[in-house]
């Protein structure tokens, strides 16, 4: 069977790509030894592509009492409900090597409440999921399931704005057809040779 193509949009050569797109590509293929398909299908439009990366950063990489790990629990519950496979597929990746936990992303994708991980995380998710499928609906009760597990104004934001944002890629990933990585569906779950 051929190989269906990353994604269903022009993927620009990586020559013709500017500057400073070009080389965050491949300073990111560098690092983790592949370029993962959404730097590929997001550099069709390079001005969104910047915007798209700059707030996965500012989100993803800060310092915070959210673990990196938790930060990207969040992103494969969500990216589950919202049926997208490239994110449930790379940010489970993620998880596991954040969490050194070969089991942890399959569980919180497809039932967080069945998952081994805390109740705090449990009540964490729970949040983005409402966030995610009914943001309308979140009040003052939510914030304060929220300060009962520990979690302050601040990490509710996070918990808020990385549902949110995620929820805008899973859209992208599924209205661009955007194909995980093979190289996604091994990591952290077997040793590296």
């Amino acid at each position: 069977m051929p190989q269906p193509p990353i994604g269903r949009f022009p993927i620009p050569d990586l020559k013709d790509l500017p500057e400073d797109i070009r080389a965050r590509i491949l300073a990111v293929q560098e690092k983790s030894g592949f370029i993962p398909n959404v730097f590929l299908v997001l550099s069709h439009r390079p001005e969104e592509f910047r915007a798209f990366f700059a707030y996965h950063d500012a989100l993803m990489d800060k310092p915070g009492k959210l673990t990196k790990a938790e930060r990207e629990m969040i992103v494969v519950a969500t990216s589950n409900a919202n049926q997208c496979q490239y994110c449930v597929v790379a940010h489970g990746a993620i998880l596991r090597i954040r969490a050194k936990d070969p089991l942890v992303a399959d569980q919180v994708a497809i039932n967080y409440r069945k998952a081994d991980i805390t109740d705090k995380q449990k009540a964490m998710l729970d949040f983005a999921m409402k966030v995610s499928a009914s943001a309308w609906a979140v009040g003052d009760e939510d914030f304060a399931v929220l300060r009962q597990h520990g979690f302050g104004e601040e990490e509710a934001w996070d918990i808020a704005a990385i549902a949110a944002f995620f929820g805008m890629s899973n859209r992208l990933a599924n209205v661009t057809s955007m194909r995980p990585n093979d190289e996604f569906y091994l990591l952290g779950r077997v040793p590296v040779q």
